[in-house]
């Protein structure tokens, strides 16, 4: 689909759509502008809060807002800064900054991945984080080959049977039952108490404590027990670690850093298959060691999470706005982009307590389906992450071992299948880093799902081929390689990173929380169910059928799935405060005959009308000038 480009527009003081909601309030502070109604943004107009503020006004807001959060040392270093925020690209006009400021502002669009080392270290150990989840998941891939037939429930050969089936398929499922029932529940009160950090390290303590207990089980109960503890520390880990990066990365590059989670996620999958394999021929204590294994990473993860900054959004939730200048001042190259980012955070978070107001834990919730702007990030939220189960990744990822198997592989051939999987899994999740924020969330999965569907298609149909013939296995497996090659770009960083993005922060725990567990609820009805709908389909039926969820998935995300790269975790509010059946008849009725004009049949004049439109100046806007400017 067509990229949405920002356009400069100008505020009709006609229309009658900037009289509803809170506009009096706000409009006053403003000057001559009305605000925009996050719950009701008919017009897609997308605002800069502190756009059209005169400078007067501007400097007495700021000034106030000094004062009373106890930060009147840095009046004139917030006053540059709001100037900054009020009109991104126009900073080389401020004649209240210096060179050395204007230059670092000029990095932030010329040498973007410049950035401090704090920065750096905190998406480090959030790629450790990920690497733990990932490796807690494959653990059990290769463990599926021995611990079944040990405990007395074989699901494969002639001793198997349904009710064998159903029990490896809930111990398998047990990290994402526990995920989804409470461990990403808990991380709404976690994060409130403890803070970002705090539930990182108490999320790594459950990582670390059941997966080596996994490994001294005698029994299938024991087993499942044991995975239900660690997805206490998963669904925790995965509702906190993705919020924690999005929060204390730039908007610039806060796709290519936030999706790392994806990436290392896959990098852990790697591991584990690596691990897997490592200890395939030590016995009868190899599935083990393969569950076992899995503590390696957890360990840098509760060690390196207290050397870390705390999240600036978190404290400016706290009212600890001094913590929270000190934490940005170590994200950023300059006190006055520290100051800047402050400030513009402020403003948004005014805003946003105006319609939401104050709630606990239970009115957040329920608030998750209530108020117009959180329902429609509730919704794409939902939406990316149940395709993310419907695209059939997981069930590859969960059983490639018994998938190839079935294929007619050996243990050992199993093993190195999944290794490949695995290693192109890993590989093609690069990509993304760079293509997240220049193509956007949504062209990344509106390309990418019609060709997992296909993918998936054909491996499935590969099975139909004689398995005395060489080309069985090797088909097989080359388009489930495939497969992977198409999701890791795509489906893969995505969902995780667009649900870390698209709450307010007023429900960002909660929110994330929800994503998390509609995720891991549907992989744990994955992991239960497929093993007998392998039985019962066979291979073919499986994966054919998982290829017509593909599409179903594709169809929900261009109906329902707004476009969020580099917009600022406040300017989002605006994005959705655009009705869902605006954005849906918007697709259907412009975006979708455009496409068909453009690439079906041939019509270079085609032309689409942008959905969004953009007021004031807003991050984006800086990338053009900055460039402009420098050629």
């Amino acid at each position: 689909m067509a990229e949405e480009k920002p356009i400069i527009a100008q505020i009709d003081n006609s229309s009658d759509e900037y009289d509803r909601g809170y506009n009096a309030a706000v409009g006053a502070e403003r000057g001559h502008q009305k605000a925009v109604d996050l719950n009701r943004n008919v017009t897609a107009r997308i605002q800069n809060p502190l756009a059209g503020v005169p400078r007067s006004m501007l400097f007495q807001n700021v000034e106030d807002f000094a004062a009373e959060v106890g930060m009147t040392e840095q009046t004139n270093l917030l006053q540059k800064g709001a100037l900054v925020a009020q009109d991104p690209p126009a900073f080389e006009s401020v004649e209240l900054l210096d060179e050395v400021e204007k230059d670092a502002l000029r990095n932030e669009v010329l040498h973007k991945w410049r950035q401090p080392w704090p920065l750096y270290f905190t998406v480090i150990l959030c790629s450790i984080g990920a690497a733990v989840q990932g490796w807690d998941q494959t653990g059990s891939n290769g463990a599926n080959l021995s611990w079944p037939i040990e405990f007395g429930v074989p699901d494969t050969g002639p001793d198997a049977t349904d009710y064998n089936t159903w029990i490896v398929g809930i111990v398998n499922a047990g990290p994402y039952i526990g995920s989804a029932l409470l461990g990403c529940w808990l991380s709404d009160p976690l994060n409130f108490i403890f803070g970002r950090r705090g539930v990182i390290f108490f999320s790594a303590i459950f990582c670390l404590i059941p997966v080596i207990g996994s490994a001294f089980c005698q029994n299938w109960e024991q087993l499942f027990l044991t995975r239900l503890l660690l997805g206490i520390g998963m669904g925790a880990k995965a509702s906190t670690v993705p919020i924690y990066a999005a929060e204390n990365c730039p908007a610039a590059i806060r796709g290519g850093l936030v999706m790392s989670w994806q990436m290392w996620t896959a990098f852990g999958i790697f591991l584990g298959f690596c691990a897997n394999l490592a200890v395939y021929n030590v016995g009868d204590i190899a599935w083990r060691l393969q569950l076992g294994s899995a503590f390696i990473p957890a360990i840098p993860l509760v060690i390196g999470v207290y050397f870390c900054p705390e999240s600036p959004r978190w404290y400016i939730k706290k009212g600890r706005y001094q913590d929270a200048f000190s934490s940005l001042c170590r994200l950023r190259n300059t006190p006055l982009q520290a100051a800047r980012d402050l400030y513009y955070i402020h403003a948004q978070i005014k805003e946003e307590a105006d319609i939401i107001g104050k709630n606990n834990y239970v009115t957040r919730f329920v608030e998750l389906f209530t108020i117009p702007r959180v329902r429609r990030a509730t919704l794409a939220s939902f939406v990316v992450m149940l395709a993310q189960q419907m695209c059939g990744i997981n069930i590859i990822a969960f059983y490639s071992s018994t998938v190839f198997k079935e294929a007619g592989a050996g243990d050992l051939q199993a093993l190195l299948a999944s290794f490949g999987f695995g290693l192109v899994n890993f590989v093609f999740a690069w990509p993304a880093v760079w293509t997240i924020d220049t193509y956007g969330r949504r062209a990344l999965l509106l390309f990418t799902f019609p060709q997992m569907a296909w993918t998936l298609l054909a491996a499935g149909l590969c099975f139909i081929i004689p398995e005395e013939n060489r080309a069985h296995l090797g088909m097989i497996a080359f388009f489930i390689f495939l497969f992977a090659a198409f999701y890791s770009p795509g489906e893969g960083p995505v969902p995780f990173t667009y649900s870390a993005e698209v709450f307010p922060l007023s429900h960002r725990e909660v929110g994330m929380s929800w994503a998390v567990a509609t995720c891991l609820f549907w992989a744990a009805v994955l992991s239960i169910t497929f093993p007998r709908l392998l039985r019962a389909f066979h291979p073919v039926g499986a994966f054919s059928f998982y290829a017509g969820l593909n599409v179903t998935a594709l169809c929900l995300i261009f109906l329902f799935i707004p476009e969020t790269k580099q917009r600022t975790l406040e300017e989002l509010d605006y994005v959705f405060a655009v009705p869902t059946r605006t954005h849906a008849s918007y697709q259907l009725k412009k975006a979708l005959p455009w496409w068909i004009k453009r690439y079906v049949m041939r019509r270079k004049d085609a032309r689409l009308e942008p959905l969004y439109h953009f007021e004031g100046a807003t991050a984006a806007d800086q990338l053009i000038a900055v460039k402009a400017m420098a050629h």
